[in-house]
């Protein structure tokens, strides 16, 4: 008797080796490859709520008007490939009824254009590719994949530099858990505009550069934790005008407790963010999981049935043949 593998023995020991190696790669090659922010991002936010704005036609500032806050972000392709970032356009409006629906952004109350241009892996800015402004911090937009349980540098785009969000916990959103974030903003002042003088109590000087003050009643993001994508974000901004070297606003641009998300825009984000998170679950964990046990249980099954080899009588050798 002689003992022989059999080929089902050598084919599953072999593809069990091979699960078994695949395993660690998905979890520690494929799965960071997998995690990098889009080129092609295309995305729009819309906030909503109530409160005062300044009314050009009136000269004054009107209460208790609706107002709606657009973001849109879209991926510049062409720059990002060239660069090896992902350089993301994005574009803010603020309206009230009165400006909606606008057939151009540039109609709306408040028209604002930037550029940010982020590391694909890590998503800290990077400074290239005609960025508007010089985005700093942590996380603006989106935070890093992989949140974790503490204070990030959050860029504020109207103040034009970072605030400390601090985290609060977890909240759900549509269902779906995330981190949850808060911060506020202390009045400060952001720049000038050259304004009539009685617009800010001045009435005796036909133009003054008046100083532009801003404040936040309080930031709020519930962010998924696998993706860093915001799943609702609400901020309450006040927009002021001061006499240079006042101590007291003059005149208010705008001034909001409460703009938050959609429910639209909250469905959305949850949709992306669950199909997105659970992608990087399938390769980081579920996968590397099921390749390791079936690798086990196949590479074990494949080695016993080669160690016990197949049992076969040896056939007496044919006349003139070597026995």
């Amino acid at each position: 008797m002689r003992r022989t593998a059999s080929p089902l023995s050598l084919v599953m020991l072999g593809f069990g080796t091979f699960l078994l190696v695949l395993a660690p790669l998905l979890a520690w090659y494929v799965q960071p490859r997998a995690a990098v922010n889009p080129l092609d991002i295309d995305t729009t936010a819309v906030y909503t709520g109530r409160g005062s704005v300044f009314d050009l036609d009136r000269v004054e500032t009107v209460s208790g008007q609706a107002i709606t806050v657009t973001q849109r972000v879209r991926g510049n392709v062409e720059a990002g490939v060239d660069s090896g970032n992902a350089v993301w356009d994005v574009i803010t409006t603020v309206d009230t009824d009165k400006s909606l629906p606008a057939a151009d952004p540039h109609d709306a109350l408040d028209f604002s254009p930037h550029r940010w241009v982020l590391d694909r892996k890590t998503t800290k800015p990077v400074h290239c590719c005609e960025e508007k402004p010089r985005i700093e911090g942590e996380a603006y937009l989106k935070f890093p994949f992989d949140v974790q349980k503490r204070s990030y540098q959050w860029w504020d785009n109207t103040l034009g530099d970072t605030v400390v969000l601090r985290y609060r916990g977890t909240e759900k959103v549509q269902g779906y858990t995330g981190y949850r974030f808060t911060a506020s903003v202390p009045a400060t002042k952001t720049g000038t505009r050259l304004v009539p003088g009685s617009l800010v109590d001045e009435p005796d000087r036909p133009q003054v550069l008046a100083e532009e003050w801003y404040s936040n009643h309080g930031l709020e993001l519930v962010v998924d934790q696998a993706t860093g994508r915001v799943i609702y974000a609400q901020t309450g901004p006040r927009r002021a005008l001061r006499a240079p070297g006042g101590d007291e606003d003059a005149a208010v641009l705008l001034d909001a407790e409460k703009l938050s998300f959609t429910t639209a825009t909250q469905k959305e984000a949850v949709r992306q963010a669950k199909r997105d998170s659970g992608q990087l679950r399938m390769v980081g964990e579920t996968l590397p999981v099921g390749a390791a046990v079936a690798g086990f249980v196949l590479a074990v099954t494949g080695g016993i049935l080669v160690a016990r080899g197949r049992k076969e009588e040896e056939r007496p050798g044919l006349p003139g043949t070597a026995q």
